[in-house]
C-alpha cells in the first residue's frame, strides 16, 4: 500500500509571512518522509496543506494521479475526500467513546458493514499491540497507549497516505524511543507513503527513508538521512543536524589540498576552490590522543563530559574551541594536553559567501 505525492510550487502565506514558500517535491510510493526543522519553519503548515486543513495560496498537490489541490484551477478537495490518515500530537480521541467506537467512528460514517468494522478494529489493535483494549475509555490509558489507539484508528481506515504531526512530542523519553521502533515497524508492514513532522532530529534520522529540512518556509535539503547528516547542503543544515553540534571553522584555501585555519592548517579535498571557506567536521570524526602524533595538532582539554556510552571532550586552542566525541569512557582529564587529527575524507567545505556545500 502506498501512493506517490507530488507537490508543485506550493505556497502558503499568513499575512506577509511565507509559511511555505514555493515548495516543490515528489514523495515516492512507500517513502517515509520526515519534514524537519525548527519551530516556525513551515513543516506543520506544509503537512496541513496536504491534509486539506489549510488552503494554500499557490501551487498544486497530487496524490497519485489525482489532483487534490490547484490554486489556478480552483480545485480543493475536502480532507475526507483525499484518502489520508492523520495522527496528531494531542491524540484527538473522543473522550466519551470507548476504544472500539473511537476506531469505528469514521467507518460508520462510510456505512461500512458491521462485521468488517469489527474485523478492522481487531486487526488494527493487533498491529499496535493493544489487543483487549476495545472497552476502555481514553482516560483509562496512558499517553503512550492513547497514541497507539490513535494509530490504530488511522490503520483501520486504510488510507493511501499517512500524515503524522509530531505524534510523539507529548510522550516521555523512554516512550518516545519505544514508539519510534513501533512506527518504523508499522511503516515497514503497511508500505504506506508517510509524511511525518518533527523538530526532533533523532526521530528523523532513525525512522525516515528521506528527510526534508526546512527553514522559514523554504526547502533547504531533501535527501536520505545518511546524506543529510554526512553531507549537509548548506551551513544551516550542518548546524541544525547533529548532537553534539558540528564543528565549524573559518579558513582560507591558499594552495590546493590545504586549508589555513589560522593557528594550524589541515589537508582536505579543496576541489578547484580558492579563498575563504568554512570547514565543518563532526565531533566523532576527529581523532584524539593523549600523546603527540604525526599530523596532530596540540590542544588543551577544556572540559570532559562522560555520558556512559560515550564521552564528549571540548578542546581549546586560543580562541578555537572544538567538540570531540569518543566511544566509552575517556581517561583524559581536564586541562591536560591533547592532540587532534582531522580526516580529510570527512571534512566538508562550504563557500563563505553563500554558505553552500562545495562539491566541485
Amino acid at each position: 500500500m502506498g501512493t506517490t505525492i507530488t507537490i508543485k510550487n506550493l505556497s502558503k502565506h499568513f499575512g506577509k509571512t511565507a509559511a511555505v514558500d514555493n515548495v516543490s517535491l515528489t514523495i515516492e510510493d512507500g517513502t517515509f518522509l520526515t519534514l524537519l526543522g525548527p519551530s516556525g519553519c513551515g513543516k506543520t503548515t506544509l503537512l496541513r496543506c496536504v491534509a486539506g486543513l489549510e488552503e494554500p495560496d499557490g501551487g498544486e498537490i497530487y496524490i497519485g494521479s489525482k489532483l487534490i489541490f490547484s490554486y489556478d484551477k480552483g480545485v480543493s478537495l475536502p480532507p475526507g475526500k483525499r484518502d489520508l490518515g492523520l495522527v496528531f500530537q494531542n491524540y484527538a480521541l473522543w473522550p466519551h467513546m470507548k476504544v472500539d467506537k473511537n476506531i469505528t467512528f469514521a467507518l460508520e460514517i462510510q456505512k461500512m458493514d458491521k462485521a468488517e468494522m469489527q474485523k478492522r478494529v481487531k486487526d488494527s489493535l493487533a498491529e499496535v499491540k493493544m489487543e483487549g483494549y476495545e472497552d476502555r475509555y481514553p482516560r483509562e490509558m496512558s499517553g503512550g497507549q492513547q497514541q497507539r489507539i490513535a494509530l490504530a484508528r488511522m490503520l483501520a481506515y486504510r488510507p493511501k497516505v499517512f500524515l503524522l504531526d509530531e505524534p510523539l512530542s507529548n510522550l516521555d523519553a523512554r516512550l518516545r524511543m519505544d514508539m519510534r521502533s513501533e512506527l518504523k515497524r508499522l511503516h515497514h508492514i503497511s508500505g504506506a507513503t508517510t509524511i511525518y513532522v518533527t523538530h526532533d532530529q533523532v526521530e528523523a534520522l532513525t525512522m525516515s527513508t528521506n528527510i526534508e529540512v526546512m527553514k522559514e518556509g523554504v526547502l533547504q535539503q531533501l535527501d536520505t538521512p545518511d546524506r543529510v547528516y554526512h553531507f549537509p547542503a548548506n551551513l544551516f543544515v550542518a548546524d541544525f543536524i547533529g548532537n553534539p553540534k558540528v564543528n565549524m571553522l573559518d579558513g582560507v584555501i591558499e594552495k590546493k589540498g590545504f586549508i589555513n585555519l589560522g593557528k594550524f592548517q589541515v589537508e582536505a579535498n579543496t576541489y578547484n576552490t580558492t579563498g575563504k571557506v568554512v570547514v565543518a567536521t563532526r565531533p566523532e570524526d576527529i581523532t584524539i590522543s593523549a600523546s603527540p602524533e604525526k599530523g596532530a595538532v596540540e590542544f588543551s582539554a577544556y572540559s570532559v563530559l562522560p555520558a556512559g556510552a560515550d564521552t564528549t571532550i571540548i578542546g581549546q586552542l586560543g580562541d578555537i574551541s572544538l567538540t570531540i566525541r569518543v566511544s566509552g569512557i575517556s581517561h583524559i582529564k581536564m586541562d591536560e594536553k591533547i592532540w587532534l587529527k582531522f580526516d580529510a575524507n570527512t571534512l566538508n567545505l562550504y563557500d563563505k559567501a553563500s554558505g553552500n556545500l562545495i562539491t566541485s
